[in-house]
């Protein structure tokens, strides 16, 4: 990928994980069988219950070589699912169509896209709804119940590229991602399965952290769309098999060491979350609560002074204070000195 000044200057990290390219990088994930120590626990999970209605899915994204560009359109910022999946199923016709005769060709001759593959290119409603359906129940199933696992991976990778950022501004970001991809100014590499050069041309760059992205990052095939690379997080073994039990079942939170146990799941988990600094909106996608329930919770929170919100234009950003740090690190108790 080959820099210019302007692009140096438009460089963006994205906020959170695009829930389209998660999608598609787990799903070739669960098809290829990639990663086993890493992915297996999760891929015998989904297995055991395939989750119904993915079949448009299957001949969208074959386990290798080119999936249409239209499944991972640019969200610009806005990485809420039902969001996503609505800008997919409002791809342009000839886009479509595009994406689906080069689909077909690179397929063998013996193995033709199926009908209700090909009928996408029609862009008719039922079948857009279909495909839908499937992006909806596939995420559902397969990846909803690992949202918490996959957001931690991916907020530690964020404070990474921020603490690279404010130590060395976009050249340090661009250095941190070493050994992935390789920052030799002005060109960024990557190990690629083709030999491919991506001239940016002033447009910049968008860096999407990806929980399921494997061995190598991944761009789009269309040069013209909006420039972004793909790239994986690191992961630790098990992560499938340890996932977060519901408050009140198995005894205390265990990501809060008791803490929900103390003040409640919800408001734990409020509280461990503004230690990144979010704003209502987030913490309500991010929890699955409505943004009137987390006004009341970070009210609460507020009043005793483990939390501090600021405006910010439209939004009320949520950051921790030192007292409630000190609560995330000692929830049984404070220890005093002597």
């Amino acid at each position: 990928m080959h820099f210019t000044t302007e692009d140096i200057a438009r460089v963006r990290v994205a906020t959170g994980p695009d829930p389209l390219w998660e999608i598609v990088n787990s799903f070739h994930v669960l098809l290829t069988g990639a990663k086993p120590l890493v992915f297996g626990d999760w891929r015998r999970r989904v297995l055991h219950r395939p989750p119904p209605a993915i079949r448009p899915l299957g001949p969208l994204l074959p386990p290798r070589g080119f999936f249409p560009d239209f499944l991972t359109p640019d969200l610009r910022g806005d990485l809420d699912l039902p969001h996503a999946v609505d800008t997919v199923l409002g791809t342009p016709r000839a886009v479509l169509r595009g994406d689906l005769r080069r689909l077909a060709a690179a397929r063998p001759r013996s193995r033709p896209l199926p009908a209700e593959t090909r009928a996408l290119a029609d862009g008719r409603p039922q079948d857009l709804r279909r495909l839908g359906e499937a992006l909806l129940g596939y995420h559902r199933q397969a990846l909803a119940p690992f949202g918490p696992r996959i957001r931690e991976r991916l907020d530690a990778d964020l404070t990474v590229r921020a603490r690279a950022v404010l130590s060395g501004g976009t050249e340090g970001l661009l250095q941190s991602l070493r050994p992935v991809l390789r920052w030799r100014p002005p060109v960024l590499e990557a190990d690629y399965p083709v030999d491919r050069d991506l001239r940016l041309e002033g447009r910049g760059l968008l860096l999407q952290p990806s929980f399921f992205c494997v061995r190598t990052p991944i761009t789009l095939a269309c040069e013209e769309l909006t420039p972004v690379i793909v790239y994986p997080v690191e992961h630790h073994l098990g992560w499938a098999a340890d996932r977060d039990t519901p408050c009140g079942a198995g005894g205390p939170d265990a990501r809060g060491g008791g803490l929900g146990a103390l003040m409640g799941c919800t408001r734990a988990a409020v509280l461990e979350d503004v230690v990144n600094g979010r704003t209502t909106g987030d913490l309500a996608r991010r929890l699955g609560i409505s943004p009137a329930a987390v006004s009341q919770h970070t009210a609460v929170l507020r009043g005793s002074g483990l939390l501090l919100s600021v405006r910010r234009g439209r939004h009320v950003l949520h950051t921790v204070t030192p007292k409630g740090l000190a609560l995330l690190d000692h929830p049984h108790g404070i220890p005093v000195a002597g």
